[in-house]
């Protein structure tokens, strides 16, 4: 009992130091619904505009739960629902402050759609999530063959500083207290759950608008 309840006290010191979480199983969604979620419309969107399911995606760049949805979830997503139309997600930045370069990852991505690359910049901050500083972002910029000097002076100017906190702040108001937090439709996921649970939930809200 006491191994137990120490467990349970380290998860939630890491959840309050981190802010990510990882609910676990395929049975554990949070059954809460939000149809008057407060979204300001400065998401950067993946597939079909028109798509009649949405998924808001707060998310964290240093989040080690973020990065597991962002390899084990995200790709069966995109390929059997993105890529088909049925849905489309929205991506909204809730960059933990204890974070040292949450922030600045946040900004990066928004300096590289400047250039028509978020999601090329989104994709190689999670797969080089382990060793991130503030020069590895203008190496991306290269890797990316982005405009370094366009670059370099809007991730240098704070130029998305407050987009970055105004989407967190706008996270907060709906309910997000940590990453990954998700919206289908209004329906709240909270962790990196495994894919079945989004199937399951996408299916249904596919189902209600027949």
């Amino acid at each position: 009992m006491e191994k137990r309840f120490g467990i349970i006290v380290i998860g939630l010191i890491f959840v309050l130091l981190f802010g990510c979480i990882d609910l676990g199983g395929t049975d554990s969604i949070i059954p809460e619904h939000n149809d008057n979620l407060n979204i300001i419309k400065n998401g950067n969107i993946m597939g079909n505009p028109n798509a009649s399911v949405t998924i808001i995606e707060y998310s964290d760049f240093q989040c080690g739960f973020c990065g597991k949805f962002y390899k084990e979830t995200m790709p069966l997503i995109e390929e059997n629902y993105i890529a088909t139309g049925k849905v489309k997600l929205e991506f909204r930045h809730f960059a933990i402050p204890d974070h040292p370069y949450s922030q600045k990852a946040a900004e990066a991505t928004e300096c590289a759609n400047d250039q028509g690359k978020f999601w090329e910049m989104h994709d190689i901050i999670f797969e080089n999530q382990a060793s991130l500083s503030l020069n590895s972002f203008k190496t991306f910029a290269e890797i990316l063959e982005l405009d370094t000097k366009q670059f370099n002076e809007c991730f240098d100017s704070d130029k998305y500083k407050s987009k970055v906190d105004n989407s967190f702040n706008e996270g907060k108001l709906n309910g997000v207290g940590g990453t990954p937090t998700f919206f289908v439709n209004g329906q709240k996921i909270s962790g990196a759950k495994p894919y079945e649970v989004f199937v399951t939930v996408i299916e249904s809200k596919l189902e209600e608008l027949k």
